[in-house]
């Protein structure tokens, strides 16, 4: 076998870890103390955060780069989501680099996305720097999150070289990191070290002509399109005839206005780019992920990205309730169509299927959150939509229905321990693993169906007071397991238009939750609460005070009314059932039937 050459100026590094374990914290550090983010002027916290719903919500959704220079050495960096849902990011991010910083929170340890993103890791051969971060804390249990990361590798089948990792421990907030917990240090300067002597700079085939793959795209008002990929073989000069060799193996000429570089969080323009480089074109209109780009001369395709599956579909269609039109910008099915399409382009993990219906989509990713982060995403644009519950994408194998089974992982109190397993159980879940550290808290694993955690989220947290951490990743598929019960409570429907008042709202609070507060406007067919039993409830939360000439014999009840939890994305998805849909738009999320009139719908429930 032919040996390749190395190009020792560079490294490409990905840092993986669990949601919430300090990765974009210490890649703040990192930008800090490699002088990059003094230079361009950056004072604030978590500056690879660069979505609004990243900043909101502390996690990482999209795979970022960035590059910081250590004493001569270029290090290009890879921010990867840490959460399951976003598995197409991870898989393209790690597509780009030659080596990983594996994040594991000293108290927490290895949880199910750690698992996730460290398998796509290892079954890239990736060599793997574990950072023990977080050392400061109170609970933390050092020793043995280490042994359990350990278990972990030889649980996904590492080999023996994977095995021997470098151990690093880090307060990441600090900026401080060590080789072991005696060592005093104040700086990062030992995994800025370990990461140019541990990692590998790219290697690549002399002989071999230009050959770049695009791992991401992006866009920017002055210059196009922007394809982003990492140069796997030979040199390109700025102004060099390229082709673009798509999925049909057709190469198309192209025409490239700019050539960069990433430098710190920005960009910068240079004349060539270096084998292992990742670059930037500019002007690139057709292209898409996983496209090779390469010399017209030596036209030769790289394999294309591969990621799992979707295992979750979700109905996308136009807003149809009676306030359609009155909220949004983009209502016309087309935009939706386009903007849905252009997600698809971005998301190697997303899949768009159209339906016989023309204002309607089917859209197929890994998660019910990652679907509503998509939602959530347009809604904020200015689009208004109309979307159904979640599904489980099936399969049949040999004349068998399969399901997409998870591996799920919950943190609780012991005295929550019960309530948690039954719930579990009722949802065809099967314990695997139980520890108990003697801390007062257990972690339980399970084998549950895909299905049996949509809408479990919201009455897990309730279940444990606010306190258990639930956590699943895609573990395969698995013969349907039965029938499973979704929310046993009813819907509280209005029965007519108009806006909610304070007298109707208040003598109805005994059915149950409401939704609405007075003043809200409200329609025939829309979910207005959640009914105390099991069936729907037609309700007139309109309904006034009569006036009367008479005076009261005893003074008026004073109207106080239970505050109502605001209606979020992800609540809105885990309460609706299958006959009930969610209208989203910029300014509210509203819960309502499929079917409006309520006539229609008790013949159409007969069907």
């Amino acid at each position: 076998m032919k040996s390749l050459t190395e190009n020792t100026a560079i490294r490409n590094v990905a840092i993986i870890a669990h949601v919430d374990h300090g990765k974009t914290t210490l890649i703040d550090q990192l930008f800090k103390q490699s002088g990059a983010g003094e230079s361009r002027g950056e004072s604030e916290d978590r500056v690879m955060d660069s979505m609004e719903l990243e900043k909101e919500r502390g996690i990482t959704i999209s795979a970022k780069n960035c590059s910081v220079n250590w004493k001569g050495t270029k290090i290009n960096i890879l921010d990867t989501p840490g959460h399951a849902d976003f598995g197409g990011e991870v898989e393209r991010a790690l597509m780009m680099v030659d080596g990983a910083i594996l994040l594991v929170d000293s108290s927490e340890g290895p949880l199910p996305q750690t698992r996730f993103v460290l398998k796509k890791a290892l079954d890239r051969k990736l060599p793997i720097i574990l950072v023990i971060n977080k050392i400061d804390r109170p609970d933390s249990r050092i020793s043995e999150v280490l042994d359990e990361v350990y278990d972990l590798f030889i649980d996904l089948d590492a080999d023996e070289a994977q095995l021997e990792f470098p151990v690093l421990y880090a307060i990441g907030r600090d900026g401080i990191a060590k080789k072991s917990m005696e060592e005093e240090s104040n700086s990062l300067e030992c995994l800025f070290d370990t990461m140019v002597s541990e990692v590998g700079g790219p290697r690549y085939d002399e002989d071999e002509p230009f050959q770049m793959l695009v791992t991401n795209l992006s866009y920017s008002d002055y210059l196009g399109r922007l394809a982003v990929g990492r140069v796997m073989h030979g040199t390109v000069k700025k102004n060099d005839p390229l082709v673009c060799i798509p999925a049909d193996g057709e190469p198309r000429p192209l025409k490239v206005s700019k050539l960069q570089v990433y430098e710190g969080l920005g960009y910068g323009e240079v004349d060539a780019a270096d084998p292992g480089d990742i670059i930037i074109l500019s002007g690139i209109e057709d292209v898409t992920i996983g496209d090779t780009i390469c010399t017209r001369e030596a036209p030769k395709a790289l394999p294309r990205i591969d990621v799992d599956e979707p295992t979750i579909s979700m109905r996308i269609t136009t807003n149809t309730s009676p306030f359609a039109g009155q909220e949004g910008k983009f209502v016309q099915s087309t935009k939706i169509r386009e903007r849905l399409l252009k997600e698809t382009l971005h998301n190697v993990a997303l899949k768009l299927e159209e339906v016989a219906d023309k204002d309607a989509f089917i859209i197929k990713g890994r998660g019910d959150f990652q679907m509503a982060i998509l939602v959530e995403t347009m809604r904020r644009e200015g689009y208004e939509l109309t979307i159904g519950r979640p599904e489980t994408i099936t399969k049949e194998v040999d004349g068998k229905i399969l399901e997409p089974i998870e591996h799920l992982f919950v943190d609780c109190d012991e005295e929550y321990l019960g309530v948690v397993t039954e719930k579990v159980s009722l949802r065809k879940g099967r314990m695997v693993n139980m520890v108990n550290h003697g801390t007062g808290r257990v972690r339980v694993e399970f084998s549950v169906p895909s299905r049996g955690l949509i809408g479990y989220r919201n009455e897990f947290l309730t279940d444990t007071r606010g306190t258990g951490i639930l956590n699943s990743s895609f573990d395969g598929w698995e013969e349907s397991r039965g029938d499973i019960r979704s929310r046993a409570s009813g819907s509280l429907v209005s029965d007519r238009n108009g806006e909610g008042v304070a007298y109707g709202i208040f003598h109805l609070e005994p059915r149950g939750t409401m939704f609405v507060v007075p003043g809200q406007k409200v329609y025939e067919g829309m979910i207005v609460g959640e009914h105390n039993r099991d069936n729907d409830l037609d309700i007139n939360v309109t309904k006034t005070k009569k006036l009367s000439n008479m005076r009261a014999a005893g003074k008026d009840d004073a109207i106080l009314l239970t505050p109502v939890l605001p209606m979020t994305l992800e609540r809105a998805i885990e309460f609706i059932k299958e006959d009930e849909l969610i209208e989203v738009t910029p300014e509210n999320i509203r819960l309502r039937k499929a079917v409006l009139p309520a006539n229609q719908r008790k013949s159409y429930s007969n069907r």
